[in-house]
């Protein structure tokens, strides 16, 4: 593929999101990003390398937590998207500190400006990755923490409204 066609996705800004999965015996958390599909029923999708930990425990479990990164979380961001949670635990060695879901075993990421509970409804393979399409089933939204976005392979805090 023509490496110039690679960069292509940069160009679309999105949110950064912590993906969180796990199992009483195991539990795992991944640098993705996410965009909704539906409000009326409220609809996710992410895409997961199969090679993952945490593809394998979304198999395992058919749910996960989507935590949107909040601008104090960049560092975090950064450490989940360069480690393998096969190698490491990445929950004690990045100190993640963690909230209790409601309706899911997968736990929340604290510090976050936002976490969604989903179960997955379908998934899709594409190419090396797994698309899941997801409902959530619970939620909650912090007041303060802003949230974090990615352009261009950079990170970006949410400025002033625009219009």
């Amino acid at each position: 593929m023509d490496k110039n066609l690679l960069e292509a996705t940069r160009l679309l800004p999105c949110p950064v999101v912590l993906l969180s999965v796990g199992t009483k015996g195991k539990q795992d958390a991944m640098t993705a990003t996410a965009m909704f599909v539906a409000e009326d029923v409220p609809l996710l999708t992410v895409s997961v390398a199969k090679s993952s930990t945490c593809h394998k425990l979304i198999e395992e479990t058919g749910e996960f937590a989507l935590n949107i990164a909040s601008a104090v979380q960049v560092g975090l961001a950064k450490q989940l998207g360069a480690s393998h949670g096969a190698k490491v635990d990445k929950f004690k060695k990045f100190s993640i500190g963690t909230e209790k879901a409601t309706q899911i075993a997968s736990p929340l990421i604290a510090g976050s400006s936002a976490n969604f509970e989903c179960k997955v409804i379908t998934s899709s393979a594409a190419a090396n990755y797994t698309v899941y399409l997801a409902q959530v089933v619970a939620y909650k939204a912090a007041d303060a923490p802003q949230p974090l976005s990615w352009y261009q392979n950079k990170y970006f805090g949410f400025g002033k409204q625009v219009k």
